[in-house]
């Protein structure tokens, strides 16, 4: 029972939309994972539980009314258990990152600062989508700046730069998906899924029409012939990841909008952050990394498979 109230309350079927972040920064950069990759996806995993962590506690006077099956208000976890969880997670992730070196560490420490400052101070406020948000697109420069600065860390400026545009992208879907999940206890808001449903579906229009491989990469850009050859077959990559990406976030949030109850907002929060997955393997191929856009995409049974076990919101 103790390993099940931890599942639930770090959230642990949601995981799997967090490798794909740094994943996603690499490809940004131009850059194949490397060892600071996989610190920096480590990074991102512990400060991603710690947040889940610290939201329970937070939020533990709320959920006794709302959600009294939650792990702290059912008495399975206490709350000083969770605070002190969310506080180690916190301290791994920033030695990891540190592991990565300085400007992944600086990009780290920011984003565990959004992470506190969100779930303590700023989630019930207009600021709180915004800085949920914030924190998904810092998590994929955490991933480009790692991997960029690997072997060159005077290139954190640049890389961090290229890789701005698939974070904005990232940083828009969390942010709408962020406005949905604020109505999930009690339903009610036709207003938010439908701007949701109208987002994404810009966000998949955006994606598709920057032409794959012409991405700029610290500085550097791809040689036209080589861009011209690839072209063909990683637009058509991306084009099925990015319907992928609809069909995940769209489908629930169209039901969402058209019976705003409870349960159905909830699976629309679901579904947007499922289609995390298949977003970062568009913006991953996007960039000309093909292979890790499929190496993302098979995180996709996983978290499938989990999410019937362990609920995502």
């Amino acid at each position: 029972m103790t390993a099940r109230a931890w599942a639930e309350l770090l959230r642990i079927s949601a995981l799997f939309t967090v490798p794909g972040d740094a994943l996603a920064g690499a490809a940004a950069v131009g850059r194949r994972p490397n060892r600071s990759t996989a610190l920096a996806v480590g990074a991102s995993l512990c400060l991603y539980e710690a947040g889940m962590a610290l939201n329970d506690w937070a939020d533990r006077e709320e959920d006794a009314v709302d959600r009294p099956h939650r792990p702290i208000p059912s008495g399975r976890i206490t709350p000083r258990a969770a605070l002190t969880a969310a506080g180690a997670l916190t301290g791994a992730g920033l030695a990891l990152a540190a592991r990565a070196g300085r400007p992944a560490l600086t990009v780290a420490t920011g984003l565990a600062a959004t992470v506190w400052a969100y779930d303590l101070r700023l989630k019930h406020t207009p600021a709180g989508p915004a800085a949920m948000a914030a924190a998904r697109g810092l998590d994929l420069l955490l991933g480009a700046t790692a991997t960029a600065t690997a072997t060159a860390p005077a290139k954190a400026t640049a890389a961090a730069t290229a890789a701005l545009p698939a974070a904005a992208l990232l940083t828009a879907h969390t942010y709408a998906v962020t406005a949905v999940s604020r109505h999930e206890a009690q339903g009610g808001s036709t207003t938010a899924p439908l701007a949701a449903l109208t987002a994404v579906a810009a966000l998949g229009g955006a994606v598709v029409r920057e032409r794959p491989g012409e991405t700029k990469y610290a500085g550097e850009t791809k040689h036209a012939g080589e861009v011209k050859r690839a072209a063909a077959p990683a637009r058509l990559l991306v084009t099925a990841l990015t319907g992928a990406y609809l069909r995940t976030a769209g489908r629930p949030l169209a039901h969402a909008a058209l019976n705003p109850s409870p349960p159905l907002t909830q699976r629309a929060v679901g579904g947007g952050i499922r289609a995390m997955i298949p977003l970062q393997a568009a913006l991953a191929a996007r960039a000309g990394a093909s292979g890790t856009a499929l190496a993302v995409m098979g995180l996709v049974p996983l978290a499938r498979s989990l999410s019937r076990k362990v609920s995502l919101t």
